[in-house]
Order: structure tokens, then C-alpha cells, then sequence
């Protein structure tokens, strides 16, 4: 589901069409009787347009910009006590960063983290460093735990549980395995704050373009040019700085979801809801477009009277609008008989998936979506960006020391940038991991093909894998060999 990696949206020249706003005015009867205010009923009832302008414009340094849909719930400043380190290097060649970060989100403060730690020079630069991050991020608790950010947990369910059939007879498939909220706040000034101490520098701007030179690269940030030995964009599918050799022609994971205050709800405390495919809430023009793009429920409870829902499209090319998907959750709540007493707030997430990987290699190097690092099969990319940070860290250290030991003097300004930059897309992006990247996009494009009915099969035959098979392709953690079983025990039953 998308607010599991809820950290871009796509840039206009990749969008195939804006999503339309139809239908405005229609709201459950559930919803008319319960005491909302009227502003909050305004926004039950309209989504605000997309701007790709504004779109372009509010976050180019990839902390997430899906704001630029609503202005009004833009998220305000976050409390860091301490005090961001201003710029002292990358004023010139010899004083140059050994890393500048363009990007203040998860990968890019993942990787400035780990390179600060590792000892590096490090720079990082973002139109709003300490903007706090508008999205929500769930993840399956031992992601994180392996990665040490278990304290960096909002909430916690023993379990998950996805819905395939129609009828009341068939219980919920079950998932064991933990999954969490992450507490974006504290996440982010943990990253922050570790990252200060170890030495990383800030800067507010924006980045708009780069040069590069033998041995070092020269980032425009507004009217001053950064110096730096490697450059690491990390502005998620804005893509700043990355090169891309072919049209980037992705599938779309499209979702809409809201906090809200009810009255009561049916979800059990200890699981949260992962999948709910059900679609006989829907009146018949509805019904019909969920039998051409399928929809599903994502369900976070909190509390007795509060919950996270969201209205997802899994992917489609074009995507789903975000007024078709918001009437559908209308009406898939009201069936259930859930009477909203406050909306809380409102998200708004459009995820590229897929697509073709950035020319490698390049010198500008990648993380997160400039990287490609979005599963093409389910959006998931926080936990795998954060992972792949050390490796990134450690190429760029032995590249560093490669360049060092083969020149004849130990001075950075003999380092061979372009050496550097070969071997650290070589690190992230192994042969064996574009394998399986190819053939992931090549389940994006099934299910992007499969009506209601066959993707309702389809994940019912998903889950009856063992658990180490289902659990190791949503976190892309899979031998190639392990993604031909799942295509061996998967197609056969789910299309027949």
C-alpha cells in the first residue's frame, strides 16, 4: 500500500494525464448526519486539483512533495533542538565535500547518516532541511529492527491480514509477521541529530544543475556553486540531477486516505488490515470501474474511534484519480456502517513504480527513487533506501582508497571521480538485483492487466506461499532462483 513509502509523486513530464475531479458532491448518508464541520465536509467532497507547478516547485530537495496537492495541510517545521551546521567546505577544489546529499528525506539523511559516521565530509542540501516529513511510513517491524531503528516506532500490530473473498464464511488470511507505523518525527531528528554530531553540514536552497570535472563535481545551489567529489541526488521521482538514457514510463500507485474519529469500528486492536479487496460496497458505475482497476482497503486502527483508512489502486497506467478512489472509500465505509465524527487529515500519494533504471552508470550517483529502488510490484522503498545506504558508503571508501593507492600522489585532486561513481552503481545495482528488478516489472505488468476477479485470486494464491517466499519478495529480499519458484507455485493456480 502506498503509505508505506509515501515519499514522492511523479514529475509532470512523466504523467501520462492529470487525474480528473468528478463527481464532487457525493457524500454517504453516514457522513451528511454526523457532526462535521463544514470545511471538513468541503474536503470530503473535492479533492483540490494537481499543480505540476506547484508540484515542481515545493520540495526539490525530496522530503516528499505531495503538499504541493494541498497547500493547506503543508506540514510545518519540525522541533530539532539542535542547531544545523552551516556549509565550511565545498567552497572550492581543495576544500571540497567528499559527499554533498541533495535531499533531506529518509534516503538521503539514511546515507548522509552513515557517511558522516564512517568519517567522510559531508554536505547536505534542501530547500527546507527541517520541514517534517508529510507521510506516513509503514514497514514490517524486522526491516527496521534490522537496521537498529526499532525505537523509531509510532505503533505496532502482532499481525496483518488480507481480505480476497466477498462472502462472510471466508476469515481473513492472516499474516505473522509484525508491522509497524514509523514515527516519522523522531526518525527523522534521529538521522538529523546523529548526522550533526558526526560532522554533516547544512544548507537551505535549491539545486539546479551540476557540472563535473575530473576529479570533482560542481553543484548550482541558487546563485553559488558546492564543491564536491561525489553527488548523491536524493530528490526521490523529481530526479534533479540523475540521467535517464530512455522515456521514464512507469505504472502508478495511486491511494487516498484520511485519519478519522468514528464513532466504532470492526478492526481488531492487535492487526492491521493490509489488503481488503472486496468491492460489493459499490453502487454499479463504481463496480464497474473497480472491475477494470481494482482498488483496495489499507486499514491502520489506532484507538476504538480512531483510524487510518486509504482507498489504494495498486498500480495502473494512467492512475487511478484521486476523486474516484475517495468515492470508493465513501461508499466502502458507509456499507460497513463506520459514521465519521472528524477528519483528522488528509493524504493524497501518487507513487511512479517500474519504469526504466537510470543510465549506468553516471557520475551523479542515485538512492530511493532516483535510483529505481521502488518495488515495481508493491511501492515499498523506504526500508530497502535506508539498507542500501552502508552499501552505497562503503563503495564510495573504496573508491576513494582505490583512487588513492593507483595514483602517484595521495592528494583527493588526483582521484578519478568517474572511477568512484562506476564502482558505486556497480555496488547498489549488482547484476543479480536488475534481474530481479526485470522480472518484479514484469509482474507490475500483469497486474496491471488482471481485472477484479483474477487480482482477488491472485493474492489469495500469494499469501498461501510459505512465509519466507511472500515475505521476501514485499521486502526484496530474494534470490532470483526464489522469484522463479513464487512464478512457479503462483501463475498456474491464480489464472486458472
Amino acid at each position: 500500500p502506498a503509505i508505506r513509502t509515501r515519499n514522492t509523486i511523479a514529475s509532470p513530464s512523466s504523467l501520462s494525464r492529470p487525474a480528473t475531479h468528478a463527481a464532487r458532491n457525493a457524500i454517504p448518508q453516514p457522513w451528511r448526519t454526523s457532526p462535521i464541520s463544514a470545511n471538513q465536509k468541503r474536503r470530503w467532497q473535492s479533492s483540490s486539483p494537481v499543480s505540476f507547478a506547484q508540484l515542481e516547485g515545493s520540495a526539490e530537495g525530496g522530503g516528499g512533495v505531495q503538499e504541493g496537492l494541498e497547500k493547506k495541510n503543508m506540514p510545518e517545521q519540525l522541533d530539532f533542538e539542535s542547531e544545523l551546521k552551516p556549509f565550511s567546505y565545498g567552497k572550492d577544489t581543495e576544500n571540497a565535500f567528499d559527499l554533498l546529499v541533495v535531499g533531506c528525506g529518509p534516503a538521503g539523511l539514511g546515507v548522509a547518516d552513515e557517511a558522516a559516521r564512517r568519517g567522510l565530509k559531508v554536505g547536505v542540501v534542501d530547500p527546507n532541511p527541517l520541514q517534517r516529513w508529510p507521510n506516513n511510513y509503514g514497514v514490517w517491524v524486522d526491516e527496521f529492527e534490522q537496521m537498529g531503528h526499532e525505537d523509531c516506532f509510532l505503533r505496532t500490530w502482532d499481525s496483518a491480514q488480507v481480505i480476497t473473498k466477498q462472502d462472510e464464511i471466508h476469515k481473513p488470511t492472516r499474516l505473522y509477521r509484525p508491522y509497524a507505523q514509523v514515527d516519522r518525527d523522531k526518525l527523522k531528528k534521529k538521522l538529523l541529530a546523529r548526522a550533526t554530531d558526526y560532522g554533516a553540514e547544512f544548507k537551505t536552497g535549491a539545486v539546479s544543475g551540476v557540472d563535473h570535472e575530473f576529479d570533482v563535481s560542481i553543484v548550482r545551489v541558487g546563485k553559488e556553486n558546492v564543491f564536491a567529489r561525489q553527488v548523491l541526488d536524493a530528490t526521490g521521482h523529481l530526479r534533479k540531477l540523475v540521467e535517464f538514457e530512455r522515456e521514464f514510463t512507469p505504472g502508478y500507485q495511486a491511494a487516498y486516505g484520511a485519519t478519522l474519529v468514528v464513532d466504532s469500528h470492526p478492526y481488531d486492536l492487535d492487526s492491521m488490515m493490509f489488503m481488503d479487496w472486496r468491492d460489493d460496497h459499490l453502487d454499479e458505475e463504481l463496480k464497474a470501474r473497480n472491475d477494470r482497476l481494482p482498488t483496495f482497503l489499507y486499514v491502520m486502527p489506532y484507538t476504538r474511534n480512531k483510524i487510518f483508512v486509504e482507498e489504494t489502486s495498486l498500480v495502473a497506467r494512467p492512475f487511478v484519480p484521486f476523486d474516484d478512489l475517495k468515492q470508493r472509500l465513501q461508499q466502502r465505509l458507509s456499507k460497513m456502517g463506520i459514521v465519521v465524527r472528524e477528519v483528522e487529515d488528509e493524504e493524497y500519494c501518487l507513487i511512479p513504480m517500474g519504469g526504466v533504471l537510470p543510465k549506468l552508470p553516471q557520475r551523479v550517483l542515485g538512492i530511493g527513487g532516483t535510483a529505481g529502488m521502488v518495488h515495481p510490484a508493491t511501492g515499498y522503498m523506504v526500508s530497502k533506501s535506508l539498507l542500501q545506504a552502508p552499501t552505497l558508503v562503503d563503495a564510495i571508501i573504496r573508491g576513494f582508497e582505490q583512487s588513492s593507492s593507483s595514483s602517484s600522489a595521495s592528494s583527493p585532486s588526483t582521484m578519478n571521480a568517474t572511477d568512484v561513481s562506476v564502482g558505486v552503481w556497480s555496488s547498489i545495482w549488482p547484476e543479480e538485483d536488475r534481474r530481479q528488478r526485470t522480472f518484479m516489472c514484469f509482474g507490475m505488468e500483469i497486474l496491471m492487466q488482471l481485472d477484479s476477479k483474477t487480482t482477488r485470486r491472485f493474492f489469495e494464491t500469494f499469501f498461501r506461499l510459505p512465509q519466507e517466499m511472500w515475505g521476501g519478495f514485499l521486502s526484496w529480499r530474494i534470490s532470483s532462483m526464489g522469484l522463479l519458484g513464487i512464478g512457479f507455485f503462483l501463475f498456474p493456480p491464480a489464472f486458472h
